[in-house]
Protein backbone atom coordinates (compact mmCIF):
# COMPACT_ATOMS: atom_id res chain seq x y z
CA UNK A 1 0.00 0.00 0.00
CA UNK A 2 1.35 3.42 -0.99
CA UNK A 3 2.04 5.73 1.94
CA UNK A 4 0.40 9.15 1.81
CA UNK A 5 3.73 10.91 1.28
CA UNK A 6 4.37 8.83 -1.87
CA UNK A 7 0.88 9.42 -3.24
CA UNK A 8 -1.14 12.31 -4.71
CA UNK A 9 -0.79 15.68 -2.98
CA UNK A 10 -1.92 19.23 -3.63
CA UNK A 11 -0.22 22.36 -2.28
CA UNK A 12 -1.37 25.95 -1.82
CA UNK A 13 0.54 29.19 -1.32
CA UNK A 14 -0.06 32.93 -1.51
CA UNK A 15 1.88 36.15 -1.83
CA UNK A 16 0.39 39.11 0.00
CA UNK A 17 0.52 42.80 0.85
CA UNK A 18 1.79 42.00 4.35
CA UNK A 19 1.62 39.65 7.33
CA UNK A 20 -1.64 40.66 9.07
CA UNK A 21 -4.31 38.12 8.13
CA UNK A 22 -7.09 40.48 9.22
CA UNK A 23 -6.15 43.47 7.07
CA UNK A 24 -3.67 42.41 4.39
CA UNK A 25 -4.62 41.12 0.95
CA UNK A 26 -3.68 38.34 -1.46
CA UNK A 27 -1.83 39.52 -4.58
CA UNK A 28 -1.00 36.11 -6.05
CA UNK A 29 -1.80 32.48 -5.32
CA UNK A 30 -1.10 29.04 -6.71
CA UNK A 31 -2.32 25.48 -6.34
CA UNK A 32 0.09 22.73 -7.37
CA UNK A 33 -1.09 19.13 -7.85
CA UNK A 34 1.23 16.14 -8.16
CA UNK A 35 0.03 12.55 -8.51
CA UNK A 36 3.28 10.93 -7.33
CA UNK A 37 6.86 11.92 -6.46
CA UNK A 38 8.69 13.00 -9.60
CA UNK A 39 5.49 13.33 -11.64
CA UNK A 40 4.98 16.50 -13.62
CA UNK A 41 3.10 18.97 -11.40
CA UNK A 42 -0.05 20.68 -12.60
CA UNK A 43 -0.05 24.35 -11.63
CA UNK A 44 -2.93 26.82 -11.42
CA UNK A 45 -1.97 30.45 -10.79
CA UNK A 46 -3.88 33.61 -9.93
CA UNK A 47 -2.71 37.22 -10.04
CA UNK A 48 -4.84 39.70 -8.10
CA UNK A 49 -5.28 43.45 -8.17
CA UNK A 50 -5.97 43.83 -4.43
CA UNK A 51 -7.55 47.27 -4.69
CA UNK A 52 -5.16 48.65 -2.07
CA UNK A 53 -1.56 49.89 -2.35
CA UNK A 54 1.14 47.25 -2.11
CA UNK A 55 3.76 48.35 0.44
CA UNK A 56 7.32 48.65 -0.81
CA UNK A 57 8.41 46.08 1.76
CA UNK A 58 6.02 43.49 0.32
CA UNK A 59 7.13 44.25 -3.24
CA UNK A 60 10.73 43.77 -2.13
CA UNK A 61 9.82 40.22 -1.08
CA UNK A 62 7.75 38.98 -4.02
CA UNK A 63 8.52 41.52 -6.74
CA UNK A 64 4.88 42.39 -7.51
CA UNK A 65 4.34 46.13 -7.92
CA UNK A 66 1.15 48.19 -7.88
CA UNK A 67 1.60 48.97 -11.58
CA UNK A 68 2.02 45.31 -12.54
CA UNK A 69 -0.97 44.17 -10.48
CA UNK A 70 -3.22 46.95 -11.75
CA UNK A 71 -2.31 46.10 -15.31
CA UNK A 72 -2.34 42.31 -15.11
CA UNK A 73 -4.20 41.32 -11.95
CA UNK A 74 -7.87 40.38 -11.73
CA UNK A 75 -10.41 41.71 -9.28
CA UNK A 76 -10.39 39.79 -5.99
CA UNK A 77 -14.03 38.68 -5.85
CA UNK A 78 -14.03 36.06 -8.64
CA UNK A 79 -10.47 35.00 -7.88
CA UNK A 80 -11.20 34.17 -4.23
CA UNK A 81 -14.15 32.02 -5.24
CA UNK A 82 -12.04 30.23 -7.85
CA UNK A 83 -9.32 29.49 -5.30
CA UNK A 84 -11.82 28.19 -2.74
CA UNK A 85 -13.50 26.03 -5.38
CA UNK A 86 -10.13 24.60 -6.45
CA UNK A 87 -9.22 23.70 -2.87
CA UNK A 88 -12.64 22.14 -2.39
CA UNK A 89 -12.20 20.07 -5.54
CA UNK A 90 -8.84 18.80 -4.29
CA UNK A 91 -10.48 17.76 -1.01
CA UNK A 92 -13.29 16.02 -2.90
CA UNK A 93 -10.68 14.17 -4.98
CA UNK A 94 -9.11 12.94 -1.74
CA UNK A 95 -5.83 14.81 -2.09
CA UNK A 96 -4.32 16.13 1.16
CA UNK A 97 -3.45 19.83 0.94
CA UNK A 98 0.07 20.97 1.83
CA UNK A 99 0.18 24.50 3.24
CA UNK A 100 3.32 25.92 4.82
CA UNK A 101 2.28 27.85 7.96
CA UNK A 102 -1.35 27.03 7.21
CA UNK A 103 -2.94 29.47 9.70
CA UNK A 104 -1.54 32.36 7.68
CA UNK A 105 -2.54 31.43 4.12
CA UNK A 106 -5.85 29.75 4.94
CA UNK A 107 -6.98 32.47 7.35
CA UNK A 108 -6.06 35.16 4.86
CA UNK A 109 -8.09 33.38 2.17
CA UNK A 110 -11.00 33.08 4.59
CA UNK A 111 -10.91 36.81 5.31
CA UNK A 112 -10.74 37.62 1.60
CA UNK A 113 -13.80 35.43 1.00
CA UNK A 114 -15.65 37.26 3.76
CA UNK A 115 -14.51 40.63 2.44
CA UNK A 116 -15.36 40.08 -1.22
CA UNK A 117 -17.87 37.20 -1.34
CA UNK A 118 -19.77 37.45 1.99
CA UNK A 119 -18.72 33.83 2.41
CA UNK A 120 -16.18 31.81 4.39
CA UNK A 121 -13.62 29.10 3.73
CA UNK A 122 -15.43 26.57 5.93
CA UNK A 123 -18.46 26.71 3.65
CA UNK A 124 -16.44 25.10 0.86
CA UNK A 125 -15.61 22.05 2.93
CA UNK A 126 -19.04 21.03 4.17
CA UNK A 127 -19.17 17.95 1.94
CA UNK A 128 -15.46 17.05 1.81
CA UNK A 129 -13.24 17.71 4.79
CA UNK A 130 -10.03 19.68 4.39
CA UNK A 131 -6.99 17.58 5.32
CA UNK A 132 -3.96 19.83 5.74
CA UNK A 133 -0.30 18.86 5.98
CA UNK A 134 1.79 21.73 7.33
CA UNK A 135 5.55 21.13 6.93
CA UNK A 136 6.35 23.64 9.63
CA UNK A 137 4.18 21.90 12.24
CA UNK A 138 5.27 18.41 11.19
CA UNK A 139 8.98 19.23 11.25
CA UNK A 140 8.80 21.08 14.55
CA UNK A 141 7.01 18.17 16.22
CA UNK A 142 9.08 15.36 14.74
CA UNK A 143 12.47 17.07 15.17
CA UNK A 144 11.62 19.37 18.05
CA UNK A 145 15.11 19.70 19.54
CA UNK A 146 16.85 20.81 16.35
CA UNK A 147 18.09 24.37 16.69
CA UNK A 148 17.62 27.05 14.08
CA UNK A 149 14.80 28.69 12.18
CA UNK A 150 12.11 26.78 10.30
CA UNK A 151 11.14 29.01 7.42
CA UNK A 152 10.48 27.35 4.08
CA UNK A 153 14.00 28.26 2.96
CA UNK A 154 15.44 26.68 6.10
CA UNK A 155 13.37 23.52 5.73
CA UNK A 156 14.34 23.18 2.07
CA UNK A 157 18.00 23.41 3.02
CA UNK A 158 17.61 20.91 5.86
CA UNK A 159 15.72 18.34 3.76
CA UNK A 160 17.77 19.00 0.61
CA UNK A 161 14.81 20.24 -1.42
CA UNK A 162 15.41 22.59 -4.33
CA UNK A 163 13.71 25.98 -3.99
CA UNK A 164 13.93 27.88 -7.25
CA UNK A 165 12.27 31.28 -7.37
CA UNK A 166 11.45 31.68 -3.68
CA UNK A 167 8.47 33.95 -2.90
CA UNK A 168 6.74 32.94 -6.09
CA UNK A 169 3.50 31.27 -4.98
CA UNK A 170 3.85 28.26 -7.30
CA UNK A 171 7.53 27.73 -6.49
CA UNK A 172 6.87 27.92 -2.76
CA UNK A 173 3.87 25.57 -3.01
CA UNK A 174 5.89 22.97 -4.90
CA UNK A 175 8.81 23.23 -2.48
CA UNK A 176 6.44 22.86 0.49
CA UNK A 177 5.07 19.69 -1.07
CA UNK A 178 8.56 18.27 -1.58
CA UNK A 179 9.47 19.09 2.03
CA UNK A 180 6.39 17.21 3.26
CA UNK A 181 7.36 14.19 1.17
CA UNK A 182 10.89 14.39 2.59
CA UNK A 183 9.57 14.66 6.16
CA UNK A 184 7.39 11.61 5.52
CA UNK A 185 10.32 9.54 4.29
CA UNK A 186 12.69 10.62 7.08
CA UNK A 187 10.16 9.90 9.81
CA UNK A 188 8.39 7.03 8.07
CA UNK A 189 8.48 4.81 11.17
CA UNK A 190 6.34 7.38 12.98
CA UNK A 191 4.14 8.54 10.11
CA UNK A 192 3.45 5.71 7.67
CA UNK A 193 0.64 4.21 9.74
CA UNK A 194 -1.11 7.55 10.15
CA UNK A 195 -3.64 8.68 7.55
CA UNK A 196 -3.78 12.32 6.40
CA UNK A 197 -7.05 12.69 8.34
CA UNK A 198 -5.38 11.46 11.52
CA UNK A 199 -2.40 13.73 10.91
CA UNK A 200 -4.71 16.70 10.39
CA UNK A 201 -6.24 16.10 13.82
CA UNK A 202 -2.85 15.55 15.46
CA UNK A 203 -1.44 18.74 13.98
CA UNK A 204 -4.13 20.80 15.71
CA UNK A 205 -2.76 19.45 19.02
CA UNK A 206 0.89 19.75 18.03
CA UNK A 207 0.51 23.31 16.81
CA UNK A 208 -1.31 24.35 19.99
CA UNK A 209 1.53 22.92 22.09
CA UNK A 210 4.10 24.67 19.91
CA UNK A 211 2.19 27.95 20.27
CA UNK A 212 2.12 27.61 24.06
CA UNK A 213 5.86 27.01 24.08
CA UNK A 214 6.51 30.05 21.93
CA UNK A 215 4.17 32.17 24.04
CA UNK A 216 6.07 31.16 27.17
CA UNK A 217 9.35 32.07 25.48
CA UNK A 218 7.96 35.50 24.55
CA UNK A 219 6.82 35.99 28.14
CA UNK A 220 10.29 35.17 29.47
CA UNK A 221 11.78 37.58 26.95
CA UNK A 222 9.43 40.38 27.96
CA UNK A 223 7.72 40.48 24.56
CA UNK A 224 4.01 41.37 24.42
CA UNK A 225 3.53 39.42 21.17
CA UNK A 226 0.59 37.00 21.27
CA UNK A 227 0.68 33.56 19.61
CA UNK A 228 -2.58 32.10 18.27
CA UNK A 229 -2.86 28.36 19.00
CA UNK A 230 -5.55 27.76 16.35
CA UNK A 231 -4.69 25.56 13.37
CA UNK A 232 -5.17 25.38 10.40
CA UNK A 233 -7.62 28.31 10.44
CA UNK A 234 -7.81 31.10 12.97
CA UNK A 235 -11.26 31.91 14.36
CA UNK A 236 -13.04 35.14 13.64
CA UNK A 237 -12.15 38.13 15.75
CA UNK A 238 -14.94 39.07 18.18
CA UNK A 239 -17.16 41.82 16.87
CA UNK A 240 -16.37 45.28 18.17
CA UNK A 241 -18.71 46.45 20.92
Amino acid sequence: MTCWYEGPLAAFDTETTGVDVETDRIVSAAVVVQDAPGARPRVTRWLVNPGVPVPAGATAVHGLTDEHLQRNGRWPSPVMEEIARELSEQATAGRPLVVMNAPFDLTLLDRELRRHRASSLDRWFESASLRVLDPRVLDKHLDRYRKGRRTLTDLCAHYEVALEGAHDAAADALASMEVVRAVGRRFSARLERLSPSELHTLQTVWHAAQARGLQAWFARSGSPEAVDPAWPLRPDLPAAA
